[in-house]
């Protein structure tokens, strides 16, 4: 691996690592971005990334857990290949967005315990509502854009996810 695609790893890595990821989940994410081939056993990760088999394995039943690579046969071959996972990032995006209706759900249930309670008091969870409220709306719209820009690339469905 050159010295700019290890830099990129690690980068990807740091990333992956600031939302709680394992950091070397995130260098597995970032090497099978780029790794040529697309798909690479557990044997090719641990040599390309310096990491044991078992943090491997780990790593990567975690990862394929969370639908972000998958693993996929090679004829000739009893070894377990791993790759990005079609519709991943798409996936992940969308899941992470949806996540976003417990705020909504949130506000909703304090505005309710707050009913009697004057408008200035109930102002802050009104706020909370309108905003997560805003972007469950406008997300889905984005999503339906996407699946129609890109319906091959896109396995999600939009009234289910967001």
């Amino acid at each position: 691996m050159s010295d700019a695609l290890h830099d990129f790893v690690e980068e990807f890595a740091l990333v992956f690592e600031s939302t709680g990821t394992p950091r070397i989940a995130g260098r597995i994410l970032g090497w099978l971005m780029v790794c040529d081939p697309p798909e690479q056993s557990a044997t090719q990760l641990a040599q390309a990334l310096g990491a044991s088999k078992a943090s491997i394995s780990t790593m990567t039943r975690v990862l394929a857990q969370g639908m972000l690579i998958e693993r996929v046969p090679k004829r000739g071959s009893r070894q377990d290949f791993y790759r990005i996972r079609p519709g991943a990032w798409t996936d992940l995006t969308i899941k992470r967005l949806s996540a976003l209706s417990i705020y909504t759900q949130l506000a909703e249930k304090g505005l309710m315990l707050m009913k009697t309670a004057p408008p200035e008091q109930r102002v802050r969870l009104e706020e909370m509502r309108d905003l997560f409220r805003f972007f469950e709306l406008e997300l889905r719209g984005v999503v339906e854009r996407l699946e129609r820009k890109q319906p091959s690339k896109t396995k999600t469905k939009v009234g289910a996810s967001i």
